[in-house]
């Protein structure tokens, strides 16, 4: 049996095509125009704003491995970044028009796959007709649909839609790789956009799966003959797994968030996965409400899901029988739950239970299964009725992404759709921080406590607000606290610590300001403070080790280096304490208390002409700086003026 290849495009196909892609681009275009100054939000600061590997292009290909961490694992992804920043540095529009185009090129790639599937001589008959226009009807669904800005809008996320890219990208040129008189270049196509897809985001370990399942359900009459055709090709996409292996294994689990390893059990995290499928499908037909973030929930037993086990389970066993037989409706259904298995099944992933990004992929199946079914049901008069839905579903998304246009509004939008997440409580509570609304601040962390008193960081949080209302007994009581559930977390320590030092309990700091450095000794705000408090006892010595660890990791810190310098002095080393001053100066050269300091070495290393220069510009920088001119008026008594 010969596959056939679709009819090849006349003016007027190729006409319809070049009007599917202004379409789709423009309408995404029109959804998305107010998304260009969302700013940077949440996981987007550790894995972009504080990613130095991004900063290089290189080294981006080995992002940073830390818990949690959305570019861990994921060196494409990283790079992605990297290119950003190679372009625009931190200038969030140039990663909003980045993201926004994986989504365009995603949805013209979603078309393409559809277009032809319904042209191949399986559909031709009941669908060949108006094919172009039912992927079309079956793309503008998907790409408007507001589900979808979870992984468009929040920058991050462009591992969902990139992956969704990439995933989509293999199946299309491994469809142009079967037809008659393809070129081999096609399948070298498909291999890459394999290899790039395994490096952006795990799920895409079903893309050759479901690459099989497609040829048997489309191509093939047989698996046997899915394995004399395209044996060959099928082998060649498997091999990809290997570079998913090699990333998976390097990262640890995403640092033990995911697997079989987490705190979470895999029969807990199955059972809650059934509400959380039935909701997605939900979403999926009535897009409201949509929520940022769900927090951290797991069913407490099957009678929790029975509802929605009687709506996914049928589903399930419906696509794998429809699958099993060679149905394309199974194949939609199939590749719904497939794409979704990584996240969605049974193996736990710790951090988070439900988030609608990972609909991204899940969506086109969906959006494609709706489209035909009501084609087949009543024919063309569906289109019209396509084409309305699309344009209600552009003003949707164009409404949700209103909400991401500050990060207050984006976590008080979630906090009054979930009142107890706590996750987003704590999140809600440090932008109030960060805006100076200190009474919201303590209210909300508040809340959050009395919500989860068993969590150590609630606590912290809660005093860390009141350490910026200057109440240090609250905020070390509160610290006392966190500390009670978990002894050894270093940022409550360290927070513990700052606090006795402002209630003048020196001693008491200096014991738990040692502790956060044992317990983590990168957390290098620690060891700063721990080299301060000590300095200020007149330990010298070991403030002068602790300093130059500090300074190895960062060395630009100005006020850093001009207080190890002030310690090398108190240790009898003016030369060096010179070389220190110095080079802080020309960090910072507008700051009057350090060239002050630089002054003072100066003179103590006998030269008091270069330290009279110091004085004198600390004086002009500020003019009010009363031991700058004492000091300039001792400088140029020695020089005999």
């Amino acid at each position: 049996m010969v596959i056939a290849r679709p009819a090849p495009p006349s003016s007027t196909a190729m006409s319809r095509g070049q009007v599917a892609a202004l379409v789709i681009g423009g309408t995404a275009l029109l959804a998305y125009v107010n998304t260009f100054a969302v700013p940077f939000l949440f996981d987007d600061g550790a894995s972009i704003l504080r990613n130095e590997t991004i900063h290089s292009l290189w080294r981006s290909w080995w992002p940073p491995n830390e818990r949690g961490l959305t570019v861990s694992g994921r060196p494409f992804l990283n790079f992605t970044f990297a290119l950003n920043y190679a372009v625009g540095g931190t200038a969030v529009r140039g990663y909003h028009a980045v993201n926004l185009l994986i989504h365009v090129l995603a949805g013209l790639t979603l078309f393409g796959v559809v277009r032809r599937t319904l042209q191949l001589p399986r559909l031709a008959a009941r669908f060949g007709a108006d094919a172009p226009w039912l992927a079309l009807a079956a793309t503008l669904l998907w790409v408007l649909h507001p589900l979808q800005t979870e992984s468009v809008t929040y920058l991050v996320q462009r591992a969902e839609s990139l992956m969704g890219l990439l995933y989509l990208a293999t199946l299309w040129c491994f469809i142009r790789s079967v037809e008659p008189g393809a070129s081999g270049q096609w399948m070298w196509f498909a291999c890459g956009a394999s290899v790039l897809g395994m490096a952006t985001k795990e799920v895409m370990v079903t893309a050759p799966v479901m690459i099989a399942c497609y040829d048997r359900v489309f191509l093939s009459p047989s698996w046997r003959e899915v394995w004399v055709r395209h044996g060959r090709r099928h082998l060649a996409l498997g091999a990809t797994w290997g570079v998913l292996a090699a990333l998976v294994l390097a990262s640890g689990n995403r640092g033990g968030t995911a697997g079989f390893g987490t705190s979470v059990p895999p029969t807990t995290y199955a059972v809650t996965q059934i509400g959380v499928v039935a909701d997605y499908l939900r979403l999926a037909g009535w897009p409201h409400p949509l929520v940022f973030d769900y927090g951290q929930f797991l069913a407490k037993g099957f009678v929790q899901v029975a509802w929605a086990a009687l709506l996914v389970l049928p589903l399930t066993a419906a696509s794998a029988y429809g699958l099993w037989r060679g149905h394309p409706a199974g194949y939609c259904g199939a590749f719904f739950f497939a794409v979704l298995a990584p996240t969605s099944s049974f193996v736990p992933v710790a951090t988070q239970t439900m988030n609608e990004h990972r609909m991204y992929l899940p969506l086109a199946a969906v959006a494609v299964l709706f489209v035909t079914g009501v084609y087949a049901a009543i024919g063309r008069r569906s289109l019209a009725a396509f084409l309305i839905l699309a344009v209600a579903l552009g003003a949707s998304t164009l409404r949700r992404n209103s909400t991401y246009r500050t990060e207050s509004d984006l976590w008080e939008d979630t906090v009054a759709k979930r009142p107890g997440n706590v996750r987003a409580l704590a999140a809600l509570g440090a932008v109030y921080q960060r805006e100076e609304r200190l009474s919201d601040a303590l209210a909300v962390m508040q809340q959050a406590v009395q919500l989860a008193p068993e969590a150590p960081e609630q606590h912290n949080n809660l005093g860390n607000v009141w350490m910026k209302l200057g109440r240090w007994e609250e905020a070390a009581r509160c610290f006392r606290d966190a500390l009670a559930l978990s002894p050894a977390d270093p940022f409550a320590l360290n927070n513990l610590g700052n606090a006795y030092l402002q209630l003048g309990r020196g001693a008491d700091a200096l014991v738990q300001l040692s502790a956060a450095v044992q317990a983590k000794p990168d957390l290098f705000e620690a060891r700063y403070n721990l080299a301060n408090t000590l300095a200020e006892a007149g330990r010298f010595p070991e403030a002068a080790q602790h300093f130059t660890t500090y300074l190895a990791a960062r060395p630009d810190d100005a006020e850093a280096r001009s207080n190890y310098g002030n310690v090398l002095l108190a240790l009898g080393h003016p030369a060096a304490a010179v070389v220190e001053l110095d080079r802080a100066v020309r960090t910072k050269p507008a700051n009057a208390e350090i060239r002050n300091n630089l002054g003072a070495a100066l003179i103590q290393a006998g030269r008091p002409a270069d330290a009279l220069v110091q004085f004198r510009e600390a004086m002009r920088l500020d003019p009010n700086f009363q031991q700058a001119r004492e000091n300039a008026e001792r400088a140029a008594r020695l020089l005999g003026g």
